[in-house]
């Protein structure tokens, strides 16, 4: 057998980063079911791609990380973060056997995969699992996201013929990226016949042409293994089950909000479902759900309402948006849904006096209004959901993860003057980070070189950019001269420091 095990391994994985493996968000979610939220000391993520998570998180928090990924070039830059970080976190290039059957590593509070169940062999999740029986603590919590059906049944099928496809006509010279273009435009000419497939379910069509907008690295890694797997809830609980992991609650937090997922009579009839694996089956029906991302515990422990309420008022957040940007609306399985701007909008406000607030202090400071700490713990589910808001660690946990997270975001500044591939920064507020991008990093660089006017920092960012002979896009077209490149830059930079520079100092990025 080859060494990557039928794994797309020629283009490299993309630079993402996912919040929904920081183990600090997870107290919101767990608040929200009732169950107690243990303390993380160690963590694993099992098939890290280029690491940047990982990294994130060792950087910005006092959690000491391990992890895997059997490709060597994107080992090698998790590595080299981790080094450039000072975190001490340990990133191998190594198996899922071989990293799972190891003896020189430490039990876990917390293991993590995202994404890569679905993609590789039952012999490799056998490994996992059992991994996770033997090195999850009592009490652990397990955090995996899959692609999942019904929602992957229509498309399942032209996953298949894109692949046989790129099996039978690509051509090894020709590179991953154009043997997967030629794959698509085939697709292109199969949907223009209208097969009676396309006419029996129309949502095909449409997901074919958002594959066409798509990153080629992303479509490799996503649609192209060997191995492709979607499961049913159902399924992977029969997984876990030897390693004593139950279901807890989704992590994506939007699911937790019922009102933009379920009609009245849907969660009328969930309601009546006592089984909880058969709950969730049930649910994946109403939602269509085609990707899941789940945390599971080995023991949970149900909190009494008066521990849960005590938890929740010490749950502390903060923005990640300027308050001007955040939005009230998100989208859920049955589209879009408003919040109310009378209570989002005064918790938002209390923000401007101090950027961290318990959800007790909120409580407090918003008696006057009638707001109750139920709707505030409802607002920071929904923001944390939109990406607005995320849950803050403790000052201890922000010392002790300030410096690390300084030279990480130092390091990823300087990629950011050549590249605009890792658009992210650490941030030892959160324990995680946010997106910031290419721009907004050298500007970053710029106010910590003592850049203090607009002007200078769009000096300092064009010094930049023009040393590589690249001119910025406005409208459509090139900005060729200097004079019209200094000037849009300086335009951005005031926006910048009027909106998102406070913003980046709140969560300690400058």
């Amino acid at each position: 057998m080859n060494w990557n095990e039928g794994y797309v391994t020629d283009v490299d994985y993309t630079f993402g980063y996912y919040t929904e493996l920081n183990p600090v968000r997870i107290k919101l979610a767990f608040a929200n079911v009732g169950i107690k939220f243990p303390n993380i000391g160690t963590a694993c993520e099992l098939g890290f791609g280029q690491g940047l998570s990982s990294n994130v998180h060792a950087a910005a928090s006092i959690t000491s990380w391990h992890g895997n990924d059997f490709n060597p070039a994107q080992a090698a830059f998790a590595q080299e973060l981790a080094e450039a970080s000072g975190s001490g976190a340990k990133f191998v290039d190594e198996s899922f056997e071989a990293f799972c059957g190891r003896s020189d590593l430490p039990n876990f509070d917390y293991i993590a995969l995202h994404g890569i169940w679905s993609w590789i062999s039952d012999d490799n999740r056998q490994a996992i699992v059992d991994f996770a029986r033997r090195k999850l603590n009592v009490g652990g919590v397990l955090y995996i996201s899959y692609n999942t059906l019904p929602g992957w049944a229509p498309f399942a099928p032209i996953r298949h013929l894109l692949t046989r496809h790129s099996e039978y006509y690509g051509v090894e010279g020709n590179g991953r990226s154009a043997n997967i273009e030629a794959s698509l435009k085939f697709a292109d000419t199969l949907t223009e016949v209208n097969p009676s497939y396309f006419r029996a379910n129309p949502s095909v069509a449409t997901r074919l042409n958002s594959l066409k907008e798509a990153n080629k690295n992303y479509l490799a890694h996503e649609y192209f293994n060997r191995d492709w797997h979607p499961m049913h809830f159902a399924d992977m609980a029969d997984w876990l089950k030897p390693a004593a992991l139950s279901f807890v609650c989704s992590a994506h937090f939007i699911d937790h909000m019922e009102v933009a997922n379920l009609t009245k009579p849907q969660l009328e009839l969930i309601n009546t479902i006592t089984h909880p694996i058969f709950k969730q089956s049930v649910r994946d029906f109403m939602v269509n759900q085609g990707f899941r991302k789940d945390y599971w515990v080995k023991g949970p422990r149900n909190l009494t309402s008066a521990e849960r309420l005590e938890v929740i008022r010490d749950i502390r957040v903060t923005l990640r948006k300027p308050a001007s940007d955040i939005s009230l609306k998100a989208k859920g399985s049955l589209g879009e849904v408003t919040f109310s701007e009378e209570i989002y909008g005064k918790v938002i406000a209390q923000f401007d006096a101090s950027p961290l607030k318990t959800l007790g202090e909120l409580e407090k400071s918003l008696r006057e209004s009638n707001i109750k700490l139920a709707e505030i713990f409802e607002v920071a589910l929904a923001l944390s959901g939109t990406g607005d808001l995320s849950v803050a660690q403790d000052d201890e946990s922000i010392n002790a993860a300030l410096a690390k997270t300084k030279m990480l975001n130092k390091h990823l500044i300087g990629k950011a003057r050549t590249s605009s591939e890792i658009g992210y920064l650490a941030s030892p507020v959160i324990g995680g980070a946010i997106p910031v991008e290419r721009f907004h990093q050298i500007f970053i660089s710029a106010v910590q070189s003592n850049c203090k006017t607009a002007l200078k920092i769009a000096e300092f960012t064009w010094s930049i950019i023009a040393e590589q002979n690249q001119r910025l896009i406005v409208g459509g077209a090139v900005l060729e001269t200097e004079e019209a490149n200094v000037k849009e830059l300086t335009r951005q930079a005031s926006d910048f420091m009027l909106k998102n520079l406070a913003v980046y100092k709140n969560l300690m990025l400058c």
